[in-house]
């Protein structure tokens, strides 16, 4: 018994004992993220990526240590040794550290996925793909109008997550609401052209009404936040020029451009057929009179 007891406080004894206590703990915390990572990433490349990259930072680690505790004798040394080498790390490798953890950060708060449609550091597009370091996204405007592709890949840091907000079009929520002025003259019947507008949009956009009030039920029961009208509403607005019929509607996030497409030729042809009943606008000008100036001349 005093042989083992001599054994169990020998100072070699504790720090390999010590050893192997921090190898089994980070080797079991290795295990845990491999099988986290396994549950929450569908995606086989991803998921491949993010266990190698979990058991390349252990192991470096349990490398470190094993090295450490057989070249520094004083505990204290070893102390500042693996702080003064973690800082430099971490100084070093400050924006590749930021991404990988942003991607875990993705990845586990689930702020978007591929196939959604995020702006992120002032860029707007479509996620379709998302490695450890980078979120790659099928640009969309900048020189082209509405919502289209601009046909430029770009690769953001996912860094960025920690950077900035990041807006989501798609995440919980997968309609916007966008809006369409009509313009009719102030001689058009107001009550026949709010009648066309407010008909046509619940014709076409019916169906959109009826899944977004789904879904909107669902974000009301999640967040705090108010019920809200989803139907087609029309305002109206008087100017100088003609009077604005402001129809406010919901649609499909990828959709936006098509629906007003849609939306102004059904509009379109139902004015026409009130044959000058309802009358679109355009600016007017009026001309005053000029004065009349009698001048006489003398000899």
């Amino acid at each position: 018994m005093d042989t083992l007891k001599t054994l169990f406080e020998h100072p070699t004894f504790i720090k390999i004992g010590s050893l192997l206590v921090w190898i089994i703990v980070i080797v079991a915390i290795i295990g845990f993220f491999r099988k986290l990572l396994k549950k929450r990433i569908t995606d086989l490349s991803i998921r491949y990526k993010a266990q190698k990259g979990i058991e390349i930072i252990g192991y470096t680690l349990i490398f470190f240590l094993i090295l450490l505790s057989f070249t520094v004798k004083n505990l204290e040394d070893y102390t500042i040794i693996i702080g003064l080498f973690t800082a430099g790390i971490t100084f070093t490798l400050q924006e590749l550290i930021l991404s990988i953890a942003g991607s875990f950060y993705i990845f586990f708060v689930r702020i978007y996925k591929p196939g959604d449609r995020i702006e992120i550091n002032g860029i707007k597009g479509d996620v379709i793909d998302i490695d450890s370091i980078y979120t790659t996204l099928m640009e969309i405007g900048e020189w082209v109008s509405s919502d289209n592709y601009s046909g430029r890949i770009v690769k953001i840091s996912n860094a960025f997550v920690f950077k900035g907000p990041i807006k989501n079009y798609s995440m919980d929520f997968p309609f916007v609401w966008d809006e369409l002025n009509i313009l009719i003259t102030y001689e058009s019947d107001l009550e026949v052209a709010k009648k066309i507008v407010q008909e046509q949009a619940e014709l076409l956009l019916a169906d959109y009404t009826e899944k977004s009030t789904a879904k909107w039920k669902e974000m009301v029961e999640h967040y705090y936040i108010e019920d809200s009208k989803l139907a087609p509403s029309i305002a109206i607005n008087l100017t100088d020029n003609w009077v604005a019929v402001n129809l406010r509607y919901i649609t499909d996030y990828k959709k936006r451009r098509a629906t007003k497409h849609e939306l102004l030729e059904l509009i379109q042809r139902e004015i026409k057929a009130t044959q000058g009943i309802v009358n679109f606008a355009s600016t007017t000008l009026q001309l005053l009179k000029m004065p009349e100036v009698d001048v006489q001349l003398k000899k």
